[in-house]
């Protein structure tokens, strides 16, 4: 495009109208550059903003729209106060989400084991739910190789989604977490914590998704009720007697390690250091007390299994207690018993499903006199991986942690005060990260055994047996980034040494989602590999997202930035509400009650469906309402309209003329106060109030001031001049502050009359419109005036007449100050309500009243 495509006025068009409008201006911001971000700026004159990226898993739905169009008023706002704008866009392209749709769509299943096939084809259709219950199985690279195809499918809808929305993105800053920079961000950070002791790798009790087959981290939790029942079982102490415990999970009794009580329970005070024998496998186990027993619940004492649950695990590790494991990662009791329980008891429960074993053990325990009545049912909440559907387990093996002060008091007040750092916006989310922080029981599980993710980059050497070094892992060089070690030999070794004794084997797993998503900033950046672009960009300006990943995402990304850089990713962080439908509960896929946006966007207009998403504050939830969108498409065409009229008046050449008259001065008085309004309320990121502010005023302007000095302005003169000239400043000014909004409307208008784009003009100031008012304006003036020509229209409604119905005679009655008032703007009064006289009569009523005689 040249310059003077780029710049050229369209003039007013005979019939304005908002279809169309998205195509065009998309595709002109585009060639045009309008949002690319000028990496030439000085860090203080740049604004840079961390963007979700969000899952490209399934479909965007109005919960995205309403959150992305609040931080997209941002960044058009901090475009327009001069800031060169770093706005990228992401897709967060790894981990589960993407491998459970790569299976439904395709019936498939990642298997290990299997050679790449290099001809091997996906099926050219959906496959039925029949291919779905019996997978295929494919190897670990055509797997891989499905999940790169079938995102890249859904990052194209995505972004013409995001360009219809008219998100001020800049395109070419586009990333994905399963991309080569992301990877490469993610093992470098990763190597790192390594290298300084922030990360390590530990055989622990893991909660372990049996559905997906991989540990969970604590973040990605969420409770269930669940329906359960209390199974009462009989220990027998030393002494003979019989000491009673409850327990939902009767299964694990094989898993026993002790019994515990509260150290202030005296029922059981001579039985704490002693032993009991367990039901039907007759194995001895101790007695402690532990302040967790809860001396109210059930009998007071509990079974400690490992493992059945949480609890189980702070007794374990804090009583030090020895390890019997029963269940397996594929969520079946295991075929052996663990060591010291007897084998003919639990031959019966070998290989049998959580479930299965339940059933079993207590018809062995009832048939054995040792299950006293009949079981209690309950609903209890049961921990269940955010994006499973089967319970959580709690199974041993060997994992990457991540410190995050879960486990080091030290460094959970340094992650607290780097929080109280934060701005937050509203101010009362900061309670939900110190409430996570404050309540961490462990460092972050960031190891995952999948498929499509950033893989660990470690190798292990294999001593002469075969068997691993874990202790002391092999990382690759920094300038290798990215790795594969399922595919990449170890340094020093070559790939025929794999597997083998003197040799080497690669990490199978990948990373945690949040471990790569957790540095977007780097990523997208150049951390280490743009240095200038780094420096111009970081520490950010604002992370903007979802409340309900503050635990996770926020605090993940404050925790990788205090290691790394010492500092937070960003200054300041708004938080989202939800979306709630008609019945005012959050919408959410599983709950099927979304709605998707790209029939709004086609039937009411993208500034229609932004202005339904402005109304809302951050934080606040906000009800899914056509009726709302319907009013935004009402006011992006009444903008169309007024405009049209306003430039038809002659407005466009007598910009930067004064306003000389009392309404003219007085409207821009007003307009000023807007201003100040719509600014200081962008500054603290109300989009909201911005809008409300600007949007009443212009209701104002229409019905009130363009009825009231349009007859000056189509004639001659000063008095004329001067309407142009506040006519003009207004709608340049109304543009600009509706600009962040409804992007598509004012760009469209300020093409008919002025040069350049609206969104890289300059953001207006109370000095521009000021420099229009020949002298001074008074706000209240434009208020009185709207208030007499109302009451003059309700007179004519009242007898049905219509609004160009002369009237021959009209009385003003009201306190003299204010009728002096009035008579300042008696002749525009006169003009806009076909008043032929227009008689004041101070004093004789206590407020504004006109009367009109017909």
């Amino acid at each position: 495009m040249t310059e003077t495509a780029r710049t050229a006025r369209a003039g007013v068009p005979e019939r304005p109208t908002l279809d169309g409008l998205e195509e065009r201006w998309a595709r002109r911001w585009q060639e045009e550059g309008t949002y690319a971000f000028d990496r030439s700026k000085q860090r203080r004159d740049v604004y840079a903003i961390d963007t979700p990226p969000p899952t490209v898993s399934g479909e965007l739905h109005m919960g995205h729209v309403y959150s992305y169009t609040h931080t997209d008023t941002v960044a058009r706002y901090q475009r327009m106060r001069g800031k060169a704008v770093f706005y990228p866009m992401g897709w967060d392209d790894n981990g589960l989400p993407t491998e459970r749709r790569v299976q439904n769509v395709y019936g498939v299943r990642c298997d290990p084991a299997l050679p790449y096939d290099p001809v091997w084809r996906p099926p050219a259709a959906p496959v039925d739910d029949a291919a779905r219950r019996d997978p295929t199985p494919i190897s670990r690279r055509n797997f891989i190789e499905l999940c790169e195809q079938l995102t890249v499918t859904d990052e194209q809808a995505f972004e013409a989604l995001w360009r219809r929305l008219g998100l001020s993105v800049d395109w070419s800053l586009t990333y994905t977490t399963i991309g080569r920079t992301a990877r490469a961000t993610s093992q470098r950070a990763f190597v790192r914590n390594l290298r300084r002791g922030e990360a390590y790798q530990s055989e622990a009790p893991t909660l372990w998704d049996v559905g997906f087959a991989t540990a969970v981290a604590q973040a990605e939790l969420e409770d269930r009720e669940r329906q359960g029942a209390y199974y009462r079982l009989r220990f027998i102490a030393s002494d003979g007697r019989e000491v009673l415990i409850d327990t939902t999970r009767p299964e694990l009794l094989p898993a026993c390690v002790a019994l515990v009580c509260h150290p202030d329970d005296e029922r059981y005070a001579d039985l704490v250091g002693g032993t009991v024998r367990s039901p039907l496998f007759d194995v001895e186990v101790p007695l402690r007390a532990h302040p967790l027993a809860d001396p109210a619940k059930g009998t007071g004492v509990a079974m400690v299994s490992t493992f059945g649950d949480l609890t189980d695990v702070t007794w374990w590790r804090e009583l030090r207690l020895p390890t019997r494991v029963v269940i397996g990662r594929d969520g079946r009791l295991l075929a052996e018993p663990p060591a010291g329980v007897p084998a003919q008891p639990y031959a019966a429960l070998a290989g049998q499903t959580v479930n299965g074993a339940r059933r079993e053990i207590v018809g062995m325990l009832a048939d054995a006199g040792d299950l006293i009545g009949e079981p209690r049912p309950i609903t209890h909440p049961v921990k269940f991986y955010e994006r499973g559907d089967r319970p959580l387990e709690i199974v041993s093996t060997r994992q990457w942690y991540l410190r995050n002060g879960g486990r080091d008091d030290s460094l959970r007040a340094t992650l607290l005060a780097r929080g109280a750092e934060l701005h937050w916006v509203p101010a009362h989310m900061k309670h939900r990260y110190d409430h996570w922080v404050g309540g961490l029981t462990g460092d972050w599980l960031v190891s995952r055994q999948r498929f499509f993710g950033v893989p660990v980059p470690v190798w292990y050497r294999l001593d002469d047996t075969g068997e691993p070094d874990w202790s002391h892992p092999l990382t690759p060089d920094e300038s290798a980034l990215p790795v594969d070690p399922s595919t990449d030999p170890a340094p020093g070794y070559d790939e025929s040494q794999r597997g083998r004794p003197g040799g080497f084997v690669g990490d199978p797993d990948v990373l945690d989602t949040w471990a790569t998503s957790s540095l977007t900033p780097q990523i997208v950046g150049g951390w280490e590999t743009d240095p200038d672009l780094f420096a111009r960009i970081f520490p950010m300006d604002l992370r903007p997202q979802g409340q309900e990943i503050i635990r996770t995402w926020l605090f993940d990304s404050v925790v990788r930035s205090h290691f790394e850089h010492g500092v937070l990713p960003w200054r300041d962080t708004v938080l989202s509400g939800w979306i709630l439908d008609p019945d005012h509960k959050k919408m959410a896929k599983s709950k099927g009650n979304v709605v998707t946006p790209l029939a709004l966007l086609e039937q009411h207009g993208s500034d229609a469906v932004r202005y339904w998403a402005a109304s809302g504050k951050p934080g606040m939830d906000l009800a899914f309402d056509p009726a709302q969108i319907k009013i935004g498409r009402r006011l992006a065409t009444k903008l169309l309209n007024a405009s049209k009229f306003a430039l038809g008046l002659g407005a466009a050449d007598a910009l930067r003329a004064p306003a000389t008259t009392p309404l003219d001065r007085a409207m821009l008085a007003e307009l000023a106060t807007v201003v100040t309004a719509a600014s200081t309320a962008f500054d603290a990121y109300d989009h909201t109030a911005a809008l409300q502010a600007t949007e009443a005023f212009f209701w104002r302007f229409c019905d009130d001031y363009i009825e009231l000095v349009k007859e000056r302005a189509y004639g001659t003169g000063p008095a004329a001049d001067s309407a142009r000239a506040a006519l003009a400043s207004a709608l340049s000014v109304q543009l600009r502050l509706f600009a962040p909004v409804l992007p598509y409307v004012t760009e469209e208008v300020w093409s008919w009359w002025r040069y350049g784009s609206v969104h890289s003009a300059p953001w207006p100031t109370t000095h521009e419109v000021a420099r229009t008012i020949e002298g001074s304006g008074e706000p209240a003036l434009l208020r009185l005036a709207g208030d007499a020509l109302s009451q003059v229209r309700r007179a004519k409604s009242e007898r049905k007449l219509s609004m160009k119905a002369d009237v021959p005679l009209a009385e003003a009655l009201g306190p003299a100050a204010l009728l002096e008032q009035l008579n300042l703007v008696a002749d525009d009064l006169r003009a806009a309500g076909r008043i032929g006289k227009l008689d004041l009569l101070p004093d004789r009523t206590p407020e504004l009243v006109i009367a009109c005689a017909f």
